[in-house]
């Protein structure tokens, strides 16, 4: 089965996410109503409220009508928001016609189809809370989307016909017999199902047989974190990620019989190294599974022939890191290089090892497969530009497949590379800055994970705060993806405080040549950033002037208590036991620890639903500023999950942020 959109090797069953952005997760707990918090009385402190109140009630963020006087400004920063986005589209492999995407046309991202022989778009999925997730199996005779409820990603697997429901009717429950669970991996073939549930019960692997009239077979299981990992394509081997070892962070693998579940192969590099499963060659009794190891400090290829249990290491002369994915003939791979923040596509022929760069479009580049005829379609965009999903024909030719309706995107401005000296190595920024001459008011934006990474990408988000006249300053920090396995590693045992020092180093450098403006600095963050952001508020309360944190981790111990077992299994793995064997590091990183250390201004963003960073730990958080009673804060609460797929609702998470920056720094005399 091909991996179709493969883009990175980044674990999605960890905390990841930007505002504006959602990624496929599996985390905790079912929805729980929590009322919203009433304002209270307030009196003014360097233009923000000071709350004295009772504990477990908490000041509403403003959320500002415009951000801007000027009509054309604010049109356009709205624009970036409100433009119709989709997804690179994906097709079925037996029905390369029949496509599906997301897209946020009506103004929630939802499920759509296309037809590209009739050129006829449907709108599939319409709920509340958006639809994230969905494939196509081989036919292409139905849609398969995840059902959850308002945005806690905890449900099943649906499907309906390609061409529609009848009138009245629901979509039937796509696998008999599998638990409702977070989704762990999902493989569609032409005679059978695999699918991965995660529960606080642990992780199960399922097998249904096409055209069987009974429930799903279970496989696979265990108390700790596994995943589907790939099908053949003549669909008897089902490769497992899987980490018994007691390691979520560094998996090894097992490809097991799917006549019979039994395990036929294993493969570890032993402790501290990874092994993750990509895909299995499109030839049908082809055996040959291609995986990532990081035997030599970064993610790098490897093929696998589990048949014949012979590897081929396939070593490439780039910096940095890569992924891959086979040509439809399996002759050559599909490969993704990523360097300082950039993404490149290369072909490598397996037979004589030749390996050309693709004349993509400029830009970085996102997601990407080959279609049957060779034509590779990808997504492309930088800092400065929107995305454009393209295909590159075999001739060279490179065209712009297919646009979403409407006015693109307004632009907005280039980032430039700066590289720091960090306690740890070089850390890598990215700088986007205002009209005019600094010291600009700052904004470090610190990015979710923690291993992922900012790249040179458009971010609506990141233009506002430009518009908006603050310099933006992204940070590679240890923990980020891209830059090596020990860079990767090396908050294992201290993060937070790790992360930090880097943030620190080019805080200092943003000082020191002049960017930004060493009294109106600010520090924002979602997911992993928003609990970067908090921890920062505390720790180095004299480098910032206000600090925003969006569905933060707020409390770690209470954060694990009521985190599903899959992210607990990984927060052991990262801080080296549990809360009950190592408290100590669980506290040394929770923003709790240094609430009474915090001077600058507060602002959390928090979704009621939100299954990886759980709404409990936050109010514990809320309540300890709150028993402080000399320090402004307020908490924006939304009713979603972690992040929102509802246009207008991240509209106001951002209008929210920018408010509260300029009013934190209204009263701030330039540094």
């Amino acid at each position: 089965m091909s991996c179709t959109a493969l883009r990175s090797a980044s674990d999605t069953r960890i905390r990841s996410l930007g505002t504006g952005s959602f990624t496929t997760a599996i985390v905790p707990r079912p929805a729980a109503a929590v009322p919203r918090r009433a304002p209270v009385g307030r009196t003014r402190c360097h233009g923000l409220p000071v709350t004295r109140q009772d504990r477990g009630v908490h000041p509403d963020a403003a959320v500002p009508d415009r951000l801007f006087d000027d009509d054309a400004r604010e049109q356009r920063w709205r624009a970036r928001f409100t433009a119709v986005r989709m997804s690179r589209p994906e097709w079925a492999e037996d029905a390369p016609d029949r496509c599906v995407y997301t897209s946020n046309a009506g103004g929630t991202t939802e499920v759509h189809t296309w037809d590209r022989a009739t050129d006829l778009h449907r709108k599939v999925t319409s709920r509340p809370a958006g639809t994230h997730s969905a494939t196509l199996p081989p036919d292409g005779e139905h849609v398969w989307w995840f059902d959850d409820t308002d945005g806690d990603e905890f449900g099943r697997w649906v499907s309906e016909p390609f061409a529609g429901l009848p009138a009245g009717d629901r979509p039937a429950d796509a696998i008999p017999g599998v638990e409702d669970g977070y989704p762990a991996g999902l493989e569609i073939g032409r005679t059978l199902v695999a699918a991965g549930t995660s529960t606080d019960d642990g992780s199960r692997i399922w097998l249904h047989r096409n055209g069987s009239s009974g429930p799903a077979e279970i496989v696979y299981e265990s108390s700790e974190d596994a995943g589907v990992g790939a099908l053949s394509e003549d669909e008897t081997l089902l490769a497992v990620s899987h980490s018994e070892h007691g390691d979520s962070r560094h998996p090894d693998l097992r490809v097991h019989r799917t006549s019979d579940g039994a395990a036929v192969a294993e493969k570890s590099d032993g402790p501290g190294l990874g092994l993750t499963p990509l895909v299995f060659s499109p030839v049908p009794g082809d055996q040959r599974l291609l995986l990532l190891h990081e035997r030599r400090g970064r993610e790098e290829l490897l093929i696998w022939d589990v048949a014949a249990d012979t590897e081929t290491e396939i070593v490439l002369d780039l910096p940095g890191e890569v992924v891959a994915d086979f040509y439809p003939d399996a002759a050559a791979l599909l490969v993704w290089h990523t360097h300082a923040g950039r993404v490149r596509l290369f072909r490598h022929d397996l037979a004589d090892g030749t390996l050309t760069e693709l004349p993509t479009a400029p830009g970085t580049v996102g997601s990407a497969e080959v279609r049957p005829d060779g034509t590779v379609e990808y997504t492309a965009s930088s800092a400065a530009e929107a995305a454009t999903i393209r295909a590159l024909h075999p001739d060279g030719t490179d065209r712009v497949l297919v646009a979403p309706p409407g006015e693109r995107p307004p632009g907005s401005v280039p980032v430039r590379d700066v590289w720091v000296d960090g306690p740890g190595g070089k850390v890598h920024a990215l700088v986007a800055e205002p009209e005019g001459d600094g010291p600009h008011p700052t904004v470090f934006s610190l990015h979710g994970g923690p291993h992922h990474a900012d790249e040179d990408r458009f971010s609506a988000m990141r233009a506002a705060w430009v518009d908006a006249g603050f310099c933006v300053v992204e940070v590679n920090y240890r923990g980020s993806t891209g830059y090596g396995s020990a860079w990767r590693d090396a908050i294992e045992g201290r993060p937070g405080p790790t992360e930090l020092e880097d943030v620190a180093a080019v805080h200092d450098w943003a000082v020191s040549s002049g960017t930004a403006d060493p009294a109106r600095i600010v520090v924002e963050g979602w997911s992993w950033g928003g609990f970067l952001a908090l921890l920062a508020a505390g720790t180095q309360p004299d480098r910032w002037a206000a600090a925003i944190g969006g569905v933060p981790v707020a409390d770690y111990v209470a954060a694990f208590e009521d985190e599903m077992e899959q992210l607990r299994a990984f927060d052991r793995a990262l801080f080296g036991g549990s809360p009950d064997e190592v408290l100590d590091r669980y506290r040394l990183a929770s923003p709790l620890t240094y609430v009474g250390d915090v001077r600058a201004p507060v602002l959390v963003l928090a979704g009621e639903n939100d299954p990886r960073c759980p709404i409990r730990q936050i109010d514990n958080y809320l309540d300890a500023l709150a028993t402080r009673g000399d320090l402004p804060y307020e908490v924006s609460r939304f009713d979603a999950g972690h992040g929102s797929l509802v246009v207008e609702m991240t509209i106001r998470h951002v209008a929210t942020e920018i408010d509260f920056a300029r009013r934190a720094l209204a009263g701030v005399r330039p540094g």
